[in-house]
């Protein structure tokens, strides 16, 4: 399948399920086109041993949601695999220091230590997170500029990624309400999604 059959079966689906329209043009990524975080799927066919990064969200009731996976599609390549693994890793410490009082900056950080500690921040090309509501992209913005502390109530999103040009990219996102002491997680997708053999086992 390609990228565009992909995102039109994904668009048909978030419809049919109940959403009153898609939250944002969804992104199908495979392979090295992942590499670019903002790609717009195009007619390049899912390969084996690609990771395919799917970014995508339903509005319901004038609300967005917002999520971003990245499935392996039969086996990935070792240096592929460790991408992926330090993405879980940055988006799992990401998750756990959300929680009221924090600076956006904050969380920002954590997940960049992840990436400082194996010399991999350059690839990781854009910010933590964002505020999801009305609209798709709302305050607070979580980066390292963002001087804003989180609130108990807020919606944010979690979702760091590493782009590496000629291999692909990575991204992890969930959304997730903030809380007096922690988060709480909206989104139910598991992280870890595999196809033996092609995208029609999903």
């Amino acid at each position: 399948d390609t990228e565009k059959q992909i995102r039109n079966r994904l668009d048909a689906a978030m419809r049919h399920f109940g959403a009153d329209t898609v939250s944002f043009d969804t992104i199908v990524a495979t392979g090295a086109n992942g590499a670019r975080p903002h790609h717009e799927p195009s007619d390049t066919v899912v390969e084996l041993g690609h990771g395919v990064v799917i970014d995508m969200g339903a509005e319901v009731n004038g609300y967005r949601s917002d999520m971003t996976r990245t499935i392996r599609i039969g086996e990935w390549s070792p240096e592929y695999a460790h991408m992926f693994a330090l993405v879980r890793e940055a988006q799992s410490a990401g998750v756990a220091s959300v929680r009221a009082g924090v600076q956006g900056s904050q969380v920002d950080a954590v997940v960049r230590e992840v990436y400082r500690r194996e010399n991999v921040e350059h690839e990781y090309v854009h910010g933590t997170g964002h505020g999801v509501g009305l609209y798709i992209h709302e305050e607070p913005i979580l980066s390292p500029r963002c001087t804003a502390v989180l609130s108990e109530g807020e919606v944010v999103t979690v979702e760091p990624g590493l782009y590496r040009k000629g291999v692909g990219g990575v991204r992890i996102e969930d959304q997730v309400v903030v809380t007096g002491t922690q988060c709480r997680i909206l989104t139910l997708s598991p992280k870890e999604l595999s196809c033996p053999r092609s995208l029609r086992t999903i």
